[in-house]
């Protein structure tokens, strides 16, 4: 199975980012975070840019990290690198200074949930569906700053249930809680992506970018470290051994240790 990749075009004032690894579902691998971060970088660094979307390839927005990238993984710190890499890559992706766009079709779990939740804007197709499923699945967990990301996104009272019981949230609920701000059919959505970028394009970009950064920092502000949290989950048996049952296909036995 490839690296896959994550491309970038820029043209009328937009920069279009698309995952690219629809045989996986678009997980992400180690190259394409980086990729990924990159874009972000030459986004950042491009005047003409008033916009950015962000969408997958083949019907699917983003699966998740790849876990088979999980299975070098020996022991709690190996966590802690990896949040903290993937913090560096979703702060890079919300901070951008220009409006982003999550255009959301199929699955957005995991990685590619935390992904469309630092987009400033999300449009879905109607079968999108947003999920965390770690706690039936792998058996690690989120960092402080992605939780405080997905509560102020959706509420506590959903983000437990994504967290705890690791529902899947479908597009219809997502707009009824304010989490997307447009559900579309698939033949409308190109229009719908359009039309949001156009309008958005048409604003004041020093207010927007202040708007941004404004809502990045109210919710960034008294975040403890979580660390000790982090280093529970990735240094524990049933995060080895969620990993093995995933990519065995088969259900995990959960010990508690």
């Amino acid at each position: 199975m490839s690296e896959g990749k994550v491309h970038l075009a820029v043209g009328n004032g937009i920069a279009s980012v698309v995952f690219d690894r629809p045989e996986a579902r678009n997980a992400m691998t180690w190259a394409m975070y980086n990729e990924l971060a990159a874009a972000c970088t030459a986004i950042a660094g491009e005047a003409s840019v008033r916009v950015a979307t962000f969408r997958g390839a083949g019907g699917t927005f983003v699966a998740g990290t790849d876990i088979a990238q999980f299975t070098s993984f020996a022991g709690a710190e190996d966590g802690i690198a990896y949040e903290r890499r993937m913090e560096a890559v979703i702060a890079a992706v919300e901070e951008l200074p220009v409006p982003t766009v999550a255009v959301v079709e199929g699955a957005a779990m995991g990685g590619g949930l935390a992904i469309a939740t630092v987009c400033d804007l999300r449009i879905a197709r109607t079968d999108a569906v947003f999920g965390v499923p770690i706690a039936r699945t792998v058996g690690n967990c989120l960092s402080v700053a992605n939780t405080a990301r997905i509560v102020a996104a959706f509420g506590a009272a959903r983000a437990k249930r994504l967290l705890l019981l690791a529902d899947a949230i479908a597009a219809e609920e997502a707009l009824a809680c304010g989490f997307l701000a447009k559900v579309v059919a698939a033949e409308a959505l190109e229009e719908a992506v359009s039309a949001i970028s156009r309008q958005l394009a048409s604003n004041a970009p020093i207010t927007m970018r202040i708007a941004k950064e404004s809502i990045r920092r109210l919710i960034a502000a008294g975040l403890t470290d979580g660390d000790d949290l982090v280093r529970v989950a990735y240094g524990s048996q049933d995060f080895q051994s969620g990993v093995q049952a995933f990519l065995a296909k088969r259900r995990p036995a959960w010990t508690g240790r």
